[in-house]
């Protein structure tokens, strides 16, 4: 995985699938840096929170079992081992589990999973696994997927299968099955640039893609700064208490 959001931090950093060789960046909504609010009692995002490169969420076609079409974006993942990450940093991962939130309507997979040198990973095979060394994790990440959004004025997510996370298996074959959508959007059997996502493709390393550059753009790339008052502005560090059941 890539780790997009450490543990205990708010700003709501991700993958830019828009923007040419897909930089992370902080996301910004009205003109300032979004920041996730702090709903009681959790602080920030609860596991180091990222995505797993070469997925795709497809937008274009209902998963039958959620009855709902992909958010477009790569899958999710919840890592829960002890090491605070950092943005940027890969991560290999253990799979675990799967929940399957449905976000505004759109079916958004959430891995969950431990970096294969945590001390727990040797423990930790399943679901259940999960539910018998880290009690209450479970339930706390589906409440904090439910609530996070309430303090912006948005309704409680809700989610498929009742928010019971699935076993490593199915969590699995949905991995499998993201990654043959993205190998579909980067081979070009299916376009980058539709009613329902605008993908930059660009790669340098997929020999098949008709998308593979000819030189190395992320050498010609340059970084560019943010002004120091977006920074400031969208910060939110006060404690939403909200009122909803786990």
């Amino acid at each position: 995985m890539v780790v997009e959001i450490p543990r205990w931090t708010n700003a709501k950093v991700e993958i830019a699938t828009g923007e040419k060789m897909n930089p992370l960046k902080q996301d910004i909504k009205k003109g300032k840096l979004r920041f996730v609010r702090n709903c009681f009692p959790y602080k920030g995002y609860i596991w180091n929170y990222g995505a797993l490169p070469q997925t795709w969420e497809d937008p274009t076609e209902v998963n039958q079992d959620t009855g709902a079409k992909g958010d477009n974006d790569p899958i999710d993942v919840c890592e829960i081992g002890e090491q605070i990450g950092y943005p940027g940093q890969v991560k290999q991962v253990k799979i675990l589990g799967v929940l399957a939130l449905l976000d505004e309507g759109e079916t958004d997979w959430k891995l969950i999973a431990i970096d294969v040198k945590d001390p727990m990973a040797a423990v930790l095979h399943d679901i259940d696994d999960v539910q018998k060394h880290f009690p209450n994790l479970l339930q706390a990440t589906r409440h904090w997927f439910k609530i996070y959004k309430m303090p912006d004025g948005k309704p409680e997510n809700q989610f498929a299968f009742g928010g019971q996370c699935k076993n490593k298996a199915y969590a699995q074959a949905v991995v499998n099955e993201t990654h043959s959508a993205w190998k579909r959007l980067i081979h070009g059997k299916v376009p980058n640039k539709a009613d329902t996502h605008a993908i930059d493709t660009t790669n340098m390393t997929v020999d098949q893609s008709p998308y593979k550059a000819a030189v190395e753009l992320h050498r010609l790339a340059s970084a560019k700064g943010v002004e120091q008052d977006y920074r400031i502005d969208g910060r939110d560090d006060k404690w939403y208490h909200i009122k909803s059941q786990l």
